[in-house]
């Protein structure tokens, strides 16, 4: 099934390349023939060594938190859903047409005066995260809609203006931060209902007035949200294609400048800004603009040569897909347990985070089917987390039995599809220095009979390892196989080759 699955996801991936503005999420990125004088680069080096980014590359899983007004009416209103010609859940104040209702912009920017969640318990939210394993959470503290889940200063459009008036954020980072998870705060530049906010570039004066006092609303939201949230670990940007912020780059660029000077350490993803030549996520020059590549959403690299030794983190979500809350999942996939350890697991084997997404209601519960992947996640990683923490490409041969992931001289091999006879056949080049010299299973601690064998095929590359799986071994889900590498035990004997 593993291998199926994420054949199938980057299908939809390749399909996506008909879109010019995810192009280079489609297949190896397309090198730069001329090298441009660019002033407006990257301002982080590539693969930082410090404290704050090594955590974020031991990750291995995390939680993406969609929550705002947009909960209220849960991907649909008035008997009409997304299926039906709404936009979907986080989009549906964009909804136009004639499936739309009446007035119906009016009526959600009105929302916030019933949004009262009041089963809403941050620490309950904290604590299913930390039982599922994620060591890190964005959360949503403004969408594309402009409502601010804290009381911002700059904006009257806010949670002190609804019937539940507490501070939001402030709940999620202290929360999530009690129980060891980071905390990183997802941020929408784009604003549908703010009147200085313009998708086109500015062109008069009067625009451009405008629109300037718009980007100074946005810098001083984000200082404030690192001045009231310190333990903050970084931003996760969104709403930034428009022409408007794409021909701000200088104002962009110092502003990526500031942020960083106030918060040591802040780590911030590859779409925030773009160059002087348009370019978002990579410079005309091809440097990643930002310390990890952003554009996986809904997306996994065909192979580790795509990513070209970047961070990297895919954020999916659980229905096709939904971001927020939708109350109908019934008549669409909606992915399992096992369809999110496959890709958690092709994340880890290529090196990456995965992120999965939760949509609570207006209430503040999370989907009954988000709770019981949680749970079953959590049971999971419980056994199986020590082959994705920290662990990275292994850089083995592909196995169609499933994915490997390395940590110091351990080896793991996570099997979705085992074999009829009970052999797990490793490759293994016959130059290389570590081979598999034992083995055990993660699930319960047995040792497992590790035998060369030496299949003695012309011009094959490679010699094999099997590891054998005891017949009375039963799982209903991936197991995982733990090996220790070290030097071969011996050289294959010479035979002589008959003359042809």
């Amino acid at each position: 099934m593993s291998n199926l699955l994420s054949r199938s996801i980057l299908a939809v991936a390749l399909l996506a390349g008909a879109n010019s503005l995810q192009a280079q999420w489609t297949g190896p990125k397309i090198k730069s023939t001329e090298i441009k004088e660019i002033k407006y680069g990257p301002l982080s080096p590539a693969n930082r060594t410090d404290e704050a980014m090594v955590a974020f590359r031991n990750y291995g899983l995390g939680q993406f938190i969609h929550w705002g007004l947009y909960a209220i009416p849960g991907n649909e209103w008035e008997g009409v859903s997304a299926r039906g010609g709404a936009a979907a859940s986080e989009w549906i104040r964009s909804w136009r047409g004639p499936s739309a209702p009446k007035d119906w912009v009016n009526t959600y920017d009105n929302l916030y005066k019933q949004f009262n969640p009041k089963d809403f318990d941050a620490k309950r939210w904290a604590k299913q995260a930390k039982d599922m394993g994620a060591k890190y959470v964005i959360f949503t503290t403004k969408h594309h809609d402009g409502f601010a889940m804290w009381p911002t200063k700059y904006s009257p459009y806010n949670i002190s203006k609804t019937p539940y008036k507490k501070d939001i954020v402030k709940e999620v980072v202290d929360a999530y931060t009690a129980v060891g998870i980071d905390v990183y705060l997802y941020f929408s530049v784009l604003e549908w209902n703010n009147p200085d906010y313009m998708g086109k570039e500015p062109k008069t004066e009067e625009e451009k007035k405008k629109f300037d006092k718009f980007l100074k609303y946005t810098r001083n939201q984000l200082l404030e949200l690192m001045t009231n949230y310190p333990k903050m670990k970084g931003f996760w940007f969104d709403g930034t294609w428009d022409q408007s912020w794409i021909k701000s780059y200088d104002f962009t660029y110092n502003l990526e400048k500031e942020l960083r000077e106030k918060h040591p350490g802040l780590i911030i993803g590859s779409r925030f800004r773009n160059d002087e030549f348009g370019k978002r996520h990579f410079d005309s020059n091809g440097q990643m603009l930002g310390d990890y590549e952003q554009g996986w959403e809904r997306k996994l690299p065909g192979d580790i040569t795509w990513l070209e030794g970047r961070d990297w983190d895919c954020v999916m979500t659980i229905p096709p897909n939904g971001w927020g809350y939708m109350k109908d999942w019934s008549g669409i996939y909606t992915k399992t347990t096992d369809d999110i350890i496959d890709m958690l697991t092709y994340s880890a084997s290529l090196s990456g985070n995965f992120v999965l997404n939760f949509g609570p209601d207006g209430q503040g519960n999370m989907h009954p089917e988000e709770d019981k992947i949680a749970k079953e996640l959590g049971e999971w990683m419980k056994i199986n987390g020590e082959a994705i923490y920290g662990a990275k490409h292994a850089g083995m041969t592909n196995s169609k039995l499933g994915y490997f992931t390395k940590k110091a001289d351990n080896l793991y091999l996570t099997v979705f599809n085992r074999p009829v006879n009970n052999i797990v056949r490793i490759s293994v080049p016959k130059a290389a220095t570590e081979v598999p010299v034992s083995a055990t299973l993660l699930v319960n601690g047995q040792m497992l009979e590790v035998r060369h064998s030496d299949l003695g095929i012309d011009l094959d590359k490679n010699t094999y390892y099997d590891v054998l799986l005891p017949k009375s071994f039963q799982s209903d889900r991936a197991f995982v196989i733990k090996m220790k590498t070290g030097a071969p035990k011996g050289k294959a004997e010479k035979l002589m080759d008959a003359k042809m």
